[in-house]
């Protein structure tokens, strides 16, 4: 029987590993770097075509990212230790990405200390961000995410976009806030009216909007506040 293919079998200075340590982990194609995380393969099988057959069947990274731990121990030579080391390894990608100190997580009672969160985010931007801070059900802060950037309109701020970063925290309440270049917190009718929408949003789905807050130059207005939905 035809021996299977292994790392071992690549000349030293192609093994994913070796390769990362001479020229740095952006060098690593992607089936490289889930062949490092995987660790080996199994009995017949490389690791290298294990994260090939990974990448098949779910497109890029990304579909990995998304799949459940289900659909990754479809692949042969993925176990649930195997996909759990994925799913561990896309988390941590996850809280990168978060650029709130993991360490942060106050309770929120107040629009100041909502604004007090992002505060530092959203200074000196130029353009409109958009922020979702998701609670849990006794108004700690579980995360903060920036979900657009850009004029707000319905187009670039979507109700899906929104509520899937709410929904993967498992939040009972949710924040927005965003800020104003001008500096005037005052909101626009885009701003009133997106509001409605994404508060319509929340109630079918079950996650309730505590407010809706504008940042501007040393000041801010809380559309609860004022009524505004």
């Amino acid at each position: 029987m035809k021996k299977s293919f292994t790392v071992h079998d690549l000349p030293l200075s192609e093994r994913p590993r070796e390769r990362l340590l001479k020229l740095g982990a952006e060098a690593l194609s992607a089936q490289e770097v889930l062949a490092l995380i995987l660790g080996r393969g199994t009995k017949g099988e490389s690791v290298m075509i294990t994260a090939q057959n990974l990448l098949k069947e779910f497109g890029n990274l990304k579909g990995i990212a998304n799949a459940s731990i289900e659909e990754l121990t479809r692949i042969k030579g993925i176990g649930q230790a195997k996909a759990a080391q994925l799913k561990a390894a896309f988390e941590l990608t996850k809280r990168l990405e978060n650029p709130l100190d993991e360490t942060l997580r106050p309770a929120i009672k107040s629009p100041e200390d909502a604004v007090k969160v992002v505060k530092g985010k959203l200074k000196d931007k130029k353009k409109e961000h958009f922020w979702i801070l998701s609670l849990d059900t006794r108004n700690h802060l579980i995360n903060g995410k920036e979900v657009s950037v850009g004029s707000l309109d319905t187009s670039i701020v979507h109700p899906r976009e929104v509520f899937k970063e709410a929904i993967s925290a498992s939040a009972a309440s949710v924040i927005f806030i965003h800020n104003h270049p001008s500096g005037d917190p005052e909101p626009s009718e885009e701003d009133i009216k997106l509001t409605k929408r994404l508060t319509q949003a929340g109630e079918i789905i079950g996650i309730d909007i505590l407010d809706h807050i504008i940042v501007g130059n040393k000041k801010y207005l809380s559309l609860k506040a004022r009524n505004l939905f």
